[in-house]
């Protein structure tokens, strides 16, 4: 049995061929009926003939409906009009089931589409999509391992928060309140001790009331903790990182990408090494160049971030933010008070963040004044805590939201297209 897209090549004309699909499209004129069948590699125009079957065969293909279920067996011919320039002459076949009316058709709203996205999932577009999905997620974990990180795992419930109390998801276990993770970061900080380089790939759950195109409750988190980083050394990996991801979906899912109508000149351009800029001075250039109202101390979000970001065609580092716009285990820049040693990595085309990271706090005492600044009780990152007292070691981490990257590559317009089953806070199925 082939798959479509590997008969479609010279090679094959002529030839017998056996293939298995849904039907994409059906028409019928006079004796001929026309089926596009498609399967998880690419569509291919089927002809039914009364020449090559008889009566019967005709009417029961003719009566088929979109998505019913068939395994075809014809002959190959080169069709320079048909869909993908080849076609099947079909000599014989098996239905597997014939539905009724698909209720997925042209011009739906985007609410029945999400009720139903367990059937929208079909479509070749968002077919498309979920292939280059698959080629981030496995070029992520090949970077990594080609520069030899471990990949490792952590817990989904967890006693402490990461970024702040007010974005947790609370759950009863057996008894006791915990959460679902906000982060691995901490889990992966204490595994640096013994493998210096992890990175996990992992669920995490943020109960933000965010309805933005670009925020999702669960989201697919790739992180990464690496011993004797620093900041700068940590963004050359990231900037290394993106570009190879973008390499490898140019490479793999050229194809797809024209489906889904992204310009793929656009991702051959991105270059590296991505131009850094301190948040001090991304406001007075936001201010005086774009002409928006941001000053020092302000947060970037998703609305700045856009307006910021139309204006590039690269993705930029932002570096040095305000220690008030950092969570607590950010390390302070000695040399400029008030400021941090992190980065954001803001993706072009207006997207905005997709990364980010920094230094981590490895002085004991400089940890504890943090959780006390942001009135935190250290008893319960007692487990963090002792990795400042046992060994402690200069290091860096960053966090990536894959889903971001993908709505960037692909050139999507909301992060929820992104995703078999996006999980906002007003969606929770299919």
């Amino acid at each position: 049995m082939e798959k479509i897209n590997d008969i479609l090549s010279d090679n094959f004309i002529g030839k017998e061929a056996s293939i298995r699909g849904w039907v994409y499209r059906i028409r019928s004129s006079g004796k001929i009926t026309f089926i596009v069948l498609r399967d998880s590699s690419n569509i291919i125009q089927c002809i039914a003939s009364s020449e090559k079957l008889d009566e019967n065969s005709m009417k029961e293909l003719s009566s088929l409906t979109v998505e019913s279920s068939i395994e075809i067996n014809g002959i190959i011919h080169r069709e320079d009009r048909a869909v993908t320039g080849y076609e099947l002459l079909i000599l014989s076949y098996k239905i597997y089931e014939r539905n009724e009316n698909f209720p997925i058709t042209k011009d739906l709203g985007e609410e029945f589409l999400l009720d139903n996205r367990h059937l929208w999932l079909r479509s070749r577009e968002f077919t498309s999509i979920l292939k280059i999905r698959s080629t981030v997620f496995r070029a992520f974990a090949d970077f990594f391992y080609k520069n030899n990180y471990y990949q490792v795992q952590a817990p989904m419930f967890v006693s402490t928060a990461t970024e702040g109390g007010s974005t947790l998801f609370e759950v009863n276990y057996f008894g006791e309140k915990v959460n679902l993770t906000q982060s691995s970061q901490f889990y992966l900080e204490t595994l640096i001790y013994s493998l210096e380089k992890v990175f996990t790939v992992a669920p995490s759950f943020r109960a933000e009331k965010s309805r933005t195109r670009r925020h999702l409750s669960e989201y697919w988190h790739a992180e990464v903790e690496a011993a004797w980083y620093n900041n700068e050394d940590m963004m050359r990996d990231e900037e290394n990182l993106i570009k190879y991801i973008i390499d490898e979906v140019i490479k793999n899912n050229e194809n797809d990408l024209k489906i889904i109508n992204r310009d793929i000149n656009v991702l051959k351009n991105i270059k590296v090494p991505f131009e850094r800029i301190r948040y001090k001075d991304l406001m007075e250039k936001a201010k005086k160049d774009f002409g928006l109202d941001l000053k020092y101390g302000d947060d970037l979000g998703a609305d700045e971030e856009y307006n910021i970001m139309i204006h590039y065609n690269n993705p930029i580092f932002v570096t040095n933010y305000p220690e008030s716009l950092k969570t607590f285990y950010h390390r302070p820049d000695p040399d400029n008070p008030g400021e941090i040693l992190c980065h954001d990595l803001l993706a072009p085309e207006g997207y905005g963040e997709v990364v980010g990271g920094g230094e981590r706090i490895y002085n004991l005492n400089e940890l504890l004044d943090r959780l006390k600044n942001n009135n935190l009780n250290p008893d319960d990152y007692y487990w963090y805590v002792d990795l400042r007292r046992y060994g402690s070691i200069p290091h860096s981490g960053f966090g990536l939201g894959l889903d971001r990257v993908v709505t960037w590559i692909c050139g999507l317009s909301n992060i929820k297209d992104s995703i078999p089953y996006p999980r906002t806070i007003r969606r929770v199925k299919p």
